[in-house]
């Protein structure tokens, strides 16, 4: 299916593949699609919705600059998934002490791993490459130290760690029956602090600088100053600690569930990509800042991963490279309504019906996310045919929420 809606911007358009667009975010696509960085057009993904600043499920291509508040502050945000040798068969008929298992090796919402149980452990092992990068990101910017208690302790122990909000891990079956392991989640606590100080800077300079923004949460670092490279390095430093954020939990997840499950392998089907995160891509023979806020790389033949709501289904996608959408695609179903407003609007016991036949929370504490605040994915998928092909269809039949 090809572009369903297009809008006319002050500098660019916005090409959406999705004729469901809130007034707000098609205000907030308007005003991206203003700024004199943007380059070529904007992309609105069918999972669109209102975003701080910029739109959520949004693809914006920017020439020398980057928009800190367009990345946001769960930097490096994504998904990992890897099939497994299991088959439906190996799974025991009470799915209730795999979860706790699961809930019992991953600390989730505010929770993290206890510092003296991770020091000198393979985990912190794992985190040792990130250890002097960091340094030198808070040696010139010391006010990071500031906005986060126990900086220099805290993000380690929050390797491993799934957060709360949309954040989860699931136990899926695909159209074989065979078994997956998925999560989401992204930089923890250290990504919102870096996410938060350079909006904040961002912000200043503009000010600073006299520049005119049609929203000041879109204010940017131009290529060649200081603060743009040192935000680079600092997002690039959170994106990697993402990828070693998802790394870890999947290795803690294999090994909560080995003792309750017969002997397993790990097969080669394993992705972990970001979908908030910036790029440098070449596109129409430019090379510009590629942030996909919402969104995963779809480059043809690149494996993706797009996920449901904690009571729909889920896709293993590939990418078909459509240079329309800067070879992106959604990151999921995309949220049709506030959080506050499916608290408003649905009680538990909607919520266990929603989630009929997964072993997850029913109570009111994951509430706002039940299954019914969610778009339907199955019509996203079809929205987006032209952006990627399904290659395997997930269902949970476990669900941790943070």
């Amino acid at each position: 299916m090809p572009i369903l809606k297009t809008f006319s911007g002050d500098k660019v358009s916005v090409h959406a593949w999705t004729d469901q667009v809130e007034p707000e975010a098609i205000r907030q696509l308007k005003n991206v699609a203003a700024l004199p960085i943007v380059h070529g057009h904007v992309a609105a993904m069918p999972d669109v919705h209102l975003g701080i600043g910029a739109t959520v499920g949004s693809v914006i291509p920017t020439l020398g600059a980057i928009i800190p508040a367009a990345v946001g502050v769960d930097i490096g945000c994504g998904m990992n998934a890897v099939r497994t040798s299991l088959n439906a068969a190996d799974l025991p008929d009470s799915l209730a002490r795999l979860r706790s298992a699961i809930e019992a090796a991953v600390p989730v919402g505010f929770s993290q791993h206890a510092w003296d149980k991770v020091r000198g452990s393979a985990h912190q092992r794992a985190a040792r490459p990130l250890d002097d990068r960091l340094d030198r990101i808070v040696g010139r910017h010391p006010g990071l130290m500031k906005m986060q208690r126990q900086f220099a302790r805290t993000w380690v122990c929050q390797i491993g760690t799934l957060g709360g909000g949309n954040h989860f891990i699931e136990l899926c079956l695909d159209e074989a029956g065979r078994v997956w392991l998925m999560l989401h989640s992204g930089s923890r606590g250290t990504g919102n602090v870096i996410g938060r100080y350079f909006i904040d800077a961002a912000k200043k300079d503009m000010r600073r600088h006299q520049v005119n923004l049609p929203d000041h949460d879109l204010a940017y670092f131009s290529e060649g100053s200081t603060l743009f490279d040192d935000y680079v390095e600092a997002l690039e430093w959170a994106q990697d600690y993402a990828l070693v954020n998802r790394r870890e939990m999947m290795r803690l997840i294999v090994e909560a569930l080995r003792p309750h499950l017969p002997p397993f392998t790990l097969t080669d089907e394993a992705i972990n990509c970001h979908h908030n995160y910036v790029a440098r891509e070449t596109h129409g023979g430019e090379r510009l800042f590629i942030t996909r806020k919402g969104a995963i790389a779809a480059h043809a033949g690149q494996l993706g991963i797009i996920p449901g709501s904690m009571g729909a289904k889920s896709y293993i996608v590939r990418g078909l490279g459509n240079e329309q959408s800067f070879c992106s695609c959604s990151h999921g179903a995309g949220r049709r309504m506030s959080r506050s407003e499916a608290k408003r609007r649905f009680n538990r016991f909607d919520l266990a019906a929603q989630t009929e036949g997964v072993e997850c929370r029913k109570d009111g504490g994951v509430l706002d996310e039940i299954p019914g605040a969610y778009k339907d994915i199955d019509q996203v998928m079809a929205q987006q045919s032209d952006l990627v092909e399904v290659v395997h269809t997930l269902k949970q039949v476990l669900c941790v929420k943070g």
